[in-house]
């Protein structure tokens, strides 16, 4: 362990009363610690298989079946099941070993500290996208129930959750298994009843095809359209180990039991999704049958409506079924759809702002943007949302996956999941540009740059694109940007308290920090914002780029980006960019239109995008001045405390060399006054000697008197010489610290008797 020249003094952070409480916390940001894993493998497993309760998978079925056919939607629905399981195989396991949440997960698997953030901001989308669509669907189900206007439903549906979510997975294990029998009993009762009541509707829902896209069945296009739409469900894995990070490490002899807890709670949700889908896809050719318009079918409430018109004809019982079904199963999968989101949007705002206020506010964040998406009509354009959307997301998750399973087998990158910001990379071009040129390859394909096929695979090739590129960089980087320096040995700092908020943590959630030259936890690694990443060494996202772009520009050049109308440039371009692509994803999803209407939407958005353009570089200068004042008081502040620092190295070395000559003093009066002492022994025993005898000489009466006075003299001169000895021993009693002090008064009786 090495310490860096930027000394930091730690002041001690006291988190409020929600990131204190990890009940509540649920151990946001950080490892989930061994003592924290207490529930068995089953109980997280059944937890975990709650989210299977979402009635989108009855959505997603009855639509692409009603659009594209039933053998294209079986076959969509049957190749997106194979392709999901395989992939949550490995992320499930690595995310239950190593007691890491997706986010984690990422940034020791090829995407880097600040990589990473990108895929949390993709995981908090999935969250509330879905959120939306299953709330929506429960505010219908209200509507049809109660006749409750749809927006109020929607605040129903979305605050109904909160109160379960807040305790994290203590109260969500509970809620779920506690209501896991009940819906299990009305998931299976309508399918019992119509197989028993209609045999017939197992070959019409077979027959289905026939009324939609003729009798050629199987189409290529269709099929790869319908997995597209299936494929949105892949990031539901980071859902899945959400809870799977709970799961205590395997015992020995129990390794099966841990290993059938992992699969069925991770990748095992899509086996019994893919069952809903295709109960969804039943339902909706039911309800046609029935007479239901085709919008109308496409919704589970009505669905359900129908399955369960095969239990009871009494429509106070009917209803009563099937809205118990419906509010029941959206509960269950939106308290696991805030929960992720909670924690998604803390790893994502915890690393551009450095502060972290709780994961229930959050929470509350979470649901009032899936609330906003309800109220502006989401759930109408759910399939198109959902299409783009799995471009993204199977690109971030091939990423991930092809670093598991083909970087680290091959040594490409580390064999454990290093998720602490004190080791890594703020950006490993690994996982991070793979997921870029994948989503890159993806959009393109679906825009029918390369044709129609390309345009309905490009799902597929979005996946194959980032398990082709992922392997590729990391063999061309040679592994470099996964680890930048080497971390310690968890021996070191088992035990050890954060020197920033004082609490103990396991080991696997503690490094060393330079800066401090003190073990940090995790969290307080994360939100620190004055170390500057000391103890990384061109590891930092801005040296990272500059190292870069200095392979591609000459240093003339490369100074000035550098500079403030470098970084105002740069700033602006990447806001230029993102705002120019948000705008042509619109225009592209608008309606089939008129001429002359497309060249008027293209004006406006044209003027839209010149307007933001404006805003935006006022913003971006803003942003830079400020940036500057903030480094500006970074070193002044950092200067100050150098001035400080070495001020109070001064002052200890003059203390350290006064204590050093105290000591020499008061040994150099110590060898005086023991000298003193021996050298008043040896004069004072002739002189008491010839005082004695001078004393003896004076009284007698043989001596005459002009001899006696003499002897007098002597006598005299004797007790003045032992009056100086004494004199000069107080003396050396003082200088040696030996002074004996009494008291007045025991002097006073002491002479008074």
């Amino acid at each position: 362990m090495t310490t860096t020249k930027q000394r930091i003094f730690p002041v001690r952070r006291n988190y409020n009363k929600w990131v204190a409480n990890q009940t509540l916390e649920d151990f946001a940001l950080r490892f989930t610690a061994k003592s924290a894993r207490r529930w068995s493998a089953k109980r997280v497993a059944l937890t975990a298989l709650g989210t299977i309760s979402f009635l989108a998978l009855e959505a997603i079925g009855g639509v692409i079946t009603l659009n594209y056919g039933i053998v294209n939607a079986i076959a969509a629905i049957a190749a997106v099941t194979v392709v999901i399981f395989l992939l949550g195989i490995p992320i499930s396991y690595h995310a239950a070993r190593y007691g890491v949440d997706i986010d984690l997960l990422t940034r020791g698997a090829g995407f880097g500290y600040l990589g990473s953030t990108l895929t949390s901001l993709i995981y908090a989308t999935f969250t509330f996208i879905f959120f939306a669509l299953e709330a929506a669907i429960m505010a219908m189900a209200l509507e049809v129930l109660f006749n409750v206007p749809l927006t109020l439903g929607y605040v129903i549906s979305s605050l109904v959750v909160i109160p379960i979510v807040t305790h994290g997975f203590t109260y969500i294990s509970r809620f779920q298994v506690w209501t896991q029998p009940l819906w299990i009993i009305l998931q299976l009762t309508p399918f019992i009843f119509i197989l028993f009541q209609d045999p017939d509707s197992l070959p019409r829902w077979l027959a289905f095809d026939n009324t939609i896209v003729g009798p050629q069945g199987f189409d290529l296009l269709l099929f790869g359209a319908a997995t597209t739409v299936m494929f949105s469900l892949v990031a539901q894995i980071g859902e899945q180990v959400d809870y799977l990070r709970f799961i205590p490490e395997a015992q020995p002899g129990k390794r099966l039991r841990w290993w059938t807890a992992v699969l069925a709670g991770g990748p095992g949700w899509i086996i019994i999704g893919a069952l809903k889908a295709l109960a969804g896809s039943l339902l909706a050719v039911l309800a046609l049958h029935h007479g239901l318009a085709t919008e109308l079918a496409q919704e589970p409430m009505h669905m359900y409506l129908v399955g369960f018109s095969h239990v009871t004809t009494h429509p106070a019982t009917l209803m009563a079924l099937a809205g118990i079904f419906v509010v029941l199963s959206q509960l269950k999968i939106n308290v696991t759809n805030a929960y992720a989101g909670s924690i998604a949007w803390s790893n994502f705002f915890s690393r551009l702002t450095h502060s972290h206020p709780g994961r229930v506010v959050w929470l509350l964040f979470n649901v009032m943007i899936a609330l906003v998406l309800m109220e502006i009509g989401i759930y109408r354009a759910f399939e198109v949302i959902l299409a783009n959307y799995a471009m993204v997301a199977m690109a971030w998750i091939g990423a991930l996956v092809a670093d598991l399973v083909i970087n680290k087998p091959l040594g490409l990158s580390p064999r454990h999941i290093e998720f602490k910001r004190a080791y890594l990379y703020d950006i490993n071009p690994v996982g991070f540009g793979a997921m870029l040129l994948a989503t890159a390859v993806a959009l393109a394909a679906r825009a029918g740059l390369w044709g129609d096929t390309a345009a309905a695979l490009a799902s597929f090739l979005a996946l194959l694109t980032a398990f082709i590129c992922a392997p590729t960089i990391a063999w061309l980087t040679k592994g470099r940007y996964y680890i930048a320096r080497p971390p310690e040995p968890q021996m070191v700092l088992q035990g050890q308290a954060c020197i920033i908020c004082e609490h103990h943590f396991d080991s696997e959630d503690m490094a060393f920090c330079p800066a401090y030259n003190a073990p940090i936890c995790s969290l307080c690694c994360s939100l620190d914002a004055r170390c500057n990443d000391a103890c990384k060494q061109h590891a930092t996202f801005q040296e990272q780029l500059m190292d870069w772009l200095g392979t591609l520009l000459p240093n003339r050049i490369l100074k000035h980006f550098n500079s403030r109308m470098g970084h105002f440039a740069s700033l602006l371009m990447l806001v230029t960019l993102v705002i120019a692509g948000f705008l042509i994803l619109v225009f592209y999803q608008l309606p089939t239109l008129s001429m002359e209407v497309e060249a008027l939407m293209a004006t406006t958005l044209a003027k839209i995008f010149a307007i933001f353009v404006i805003v935006s570089g006022v913003v971006a200068w803003l942003f830079v001045l400020a940036s500057e004042s903030r480094v500006v008081a970074h070193e002044e502040s950092h200067r100050q405390t150098r001035m400080l620092l070495e001020e109070i190295d001064a002052h200890e070395k003059t203390d350290r060399e006064l204590q050093k000559a105290k000591e020499l003093a008061e040994a150099a009066n110590q060898a005086k006054s023991r000298y003193l002492t021996s050298l008043s022994h040896e004069l004072r025993s002739p002189l008491n000697a010839a005082f004695g005898y001078a004393q003896l000489l004076e009284h007698d009466d043989t001596i005459p008197p002009e001899r006696r006075k003499a002897v007098a003299i002597i006598r005299r001169s004797t007790e003045h010489l032992s009056d100086l000895i004494e004199g000069l021993l107080e003396i050396s009693k003082i200088e040696a610290g030996r002074l004996e002090l009494y008291e007045l008064s025991s002097v006073l009786v002491y002479g008074g008797q």
